[in-house]
């Protein structure tokens, strides 16, 4: 029995006859396909799954965090609406129009959304703060309607770590004064990461068949890593950050945290696109959305004649003889017997600077960029208690208690405030930062003629966060305490293609 079994199982026994409606369909490990079978089959309604989701939530999330609102009745309504496209339909109709392009590719599927990704109706989107809890948005964020459009049911907002994890150093992982700390669902005391950190528990759990995160530097990659999901963090642009609390326009992306390659695939299809509301990120990342969609990728032959770089040194920091040391040459073994040519002993220059948010002139930016876009965010929105950083500042400073500022402070915000927009200090760190980009990961890839890297866990965020680059992070193992890790694939921009073939084909061949 897998560690996640061993820990969960004494907390949702007393539901379990509740979360297997019929013997053919099993809500544990529920994917989109089995759920739009079970629909098509009869055996089960996307009303019923919500109220199961519902029941798994309120079993599960007292002790794991990782929801911090739900929309009970707007996703019941939602289902309803799903459900009675069906039932005008006899069962062959319905497997028909699932099967096909009759229906949305996410047609009852219910979806949890990050606490950063604004729903109208009845959700708050807070990125954790209390400061912001009763505002309310004009409309729905761009990848909301996206979903919607998709079919999905908006089931409720998971939790995160406040602001985006960038309030202050030492913040726990996880933790927000709306979400509380989550907990890793495999081993309670491990790190959940930061800071998609509830998408990725509600995904591991079974709360939910798919969860939506955002990534300014590593917040998808990571979470899914330590609790065993799989995780796509888009090339930026792809996908819409209008209507998202965001920290950088450069790096920040909105993407897929689900239990499967294909699930995450099909939902990334779902939410990419032109949003005049992000124009010009979403413009120029248009021209890398392949014609027939990205579903055509998820290929089990996927990693033969694929070139993937092994960025060894600055990343593969195992002990000789540990597990994660076995388990990833094993995992080379299986690629290289599939096909791949791996090119090994691989090193991007000044890695060192890159990993420093202050050398390399990341954090500069993220401060300036931060400030811009929550006062565009805060403006925008229908209602709010707040208005502006400063506004928040005040609130944390008179709600000590609420929002722990005495333990932890807030100094990423009271430094974020002190800027004054894109400035010749800004325009440096945007400088230096091309430059690391264009001699480190574009240097690598061009003159190896790689179709992409690979490196373990969460290792290569901040190379991948400050060129907008891609990646799919995917289950690849466990230590000797239980604690999941993973293996990350990513590439330059509009690499998604072969990043899906690469990781569907791996997961493919190394699942239990």
């Amino acid at each position: 029995m897998p560690p996640f079994l061993r820990y969960l199982v004494p907390l949702f026994l007393a539901a379990a006859v509740a979360t297997i409606p019929t013997a053919a369909f099993v809500l544990e490990e529920a994917t989109i396909e089995s759920i739009h079978s079970a629909f098509a089959g009869g055996e089960l309604t996307s009303c019923g799954l919500v109220e199961l989701y519902l029941r798994r939530i309120a079993s599960l999330d007292p002790t794991l965090h990782a929801v911090v609102e739900l929309d009970a009745d707007g996703a019941l309504a939602a289902a309803d609406r799903a459900d009675a496209v069906l039932a005008d339909a006899d069962r062959a109709d319905a497997a028909r129009l699932l099967g096909g392009a009759a229906l949305p590719p996410l047609h009852g599927i219910p979806v949890l959304i990050k606490d950063n990704i604004a729903a109208a109706g009845g959700l708050n989107a807070t990125a954790g703060s209390l400061a912001l809890v009763g505002s309310r948005p004009a409309r729905d964020a761009g990848v909301v309607e996206r979903l919607r459009s998709a079919g999905a049911v908006i089931l409720g907002t998971a939790s995160l770590s406040e602001w985006c994890n960038f309030r202050a150093p030492g913040v726990p992982a996880g933790w927000s004064p709306r979400g509380g700390q989550g907990l890793n669902p495999y081993v309670p005391s491990a790190t959940t990461c930061s800071s998609s950190s509830g998408s990725a528990i509600a995904a591991a759990a079974n709360m939910v068949a798919v969860t939506i995160g955002t990534e300014t530097d590593g917040s998808i990659m990571c979470p899914s890593s330590f609790n065993s999901v799989v995780g796509i963090k888009p090339t930026v642009g792809l996908t819409s950050r209008a209507g998202v609390i965001i920290i950088s326009p450069r790096m920040d992306t909105v993407g897929p945290i689900c239990r499967t390659v294909s699930d995450a695939v099909n939902v990334l299809e779902a939410i990419v696109g032109y949003d005049p509301r992000d124009a010009e990120a979403t413009r120029m990342a248009s021209q890398y959305i392949p014609e027939g969609g990205y579903g055509q990728f998820l290929n089990v032959d996927g990693l033969r004649g694929k070139r993937i770089g092994i960025l060894r040194k600055d990343f593969f920091w195992f002990p000789p003889g540990s597990i994660q040391e076995k388990v990833f040459g094993d995992h080379f073994h299986t690629m290289r017997k599939l096909g791949a040519t791996l090119v090994d002993n691989l090193e991007i220059p000044s890695m060192n600077v890159i990993n420093d948010a202050v050398q390399s002139g990341e954090r500069a930016l993220m401060l300036a960029e931060f400030k811009l876009s929550l006062n565009s965010y805060l403006s925008e929105l229908a209602i709010s208690p707040v208005r502006s950083l400063s506004d928040i500042i005040d609130f944390n400073n008179k709600h000590p208690v609420e929002e722990r500022t005495a333990e932890f402070g807030q100094s990423y915000l009271v430094q974020s405030e002190a800027t004054n927009g894109i400035g010749p200090t800004e325009e440096r760190a945007i400088a230096k930062l091309n430059k690391l980009c264009k001699e480190g990961l574009e240097k690598i890839v061009r003159v190896n003629r790689l179709d992409a890297i690979v490196a373990p866990g969460a290792s290569a965020h901040s190379l991948l966060a400050i060129g907008g680059y891609p990646a799919v992070t995917v289950p690849a193992g466990y230590t000797s305490d239980g604690v999941p890790f993973a293996i990350c694939f990513g590439g330059l921009k509009g690499s998604e293609p072969k990043l899906i073939e690469i990781s569907y084909s791996f997961e493919h061949a190394t699942k239990d």
